[in-house]
């Protein structure tokens, strides 16, 4: 992993930039967690960066603050959802790094009714071109 992609993996946020098919960028503030050579990102399946990252890995990271004001340069990098079987190890990960918060929205999606939705995102360092693993 590059290390301006590791540095942000210590960030409390980062601005998720997806991209649509168009080719416009959408940027998101998300929480996000090291795990070895890739960080990680939970979120909601039925969300929209989910369906743009199945539709193309291409994402770029920059660390921002909890509105998405961004601070630095964005850091190209590949994303990937986690399948079912990798997910819930993805997010101890998230739960590690941000304690009892993720914890109290892992709860609130249990009693919202929406914890089945949730999913995981792996970024790691950008594929060369034309490799969309």
């Amino acid at each position: 992993m590059t290390p301006e992609l590791r540095a942000l993996g210590d960030e409390a946020y980062v601005s998720l930039a997806t991209y649509r098919k168009s080719g416009a960028e959408v940027r998101t503030p998300v929480w996000i967690a090291p795990d070895g050579e890739r960080l990680l990102v939970y979120t909601n399946r039925t969300s929209g960066k989910v369906k743009r990252i199945r539709a193309g890995a291409r994402v770029s990271l920059a660390a921002c603050d909890v509105r998405g004001g961004v601070r630095g340069d964005f850091v190209e990098a590949h994303a990937r959802m986690l399948d079912e079987s990798e997910r819930d190890a993805a997010l101890d990960a998230v739960v590690r790094k941000y304690g009892w918060q993720m914890r109290v929205a892992l709860l609130t999606s249990r009693l919202s009714g929406r914890f089945a939705d949730r999913a995981a995102i792996e970024i790691t360092d950008a594929r060369p071109a034309g490799d969309e693993r």
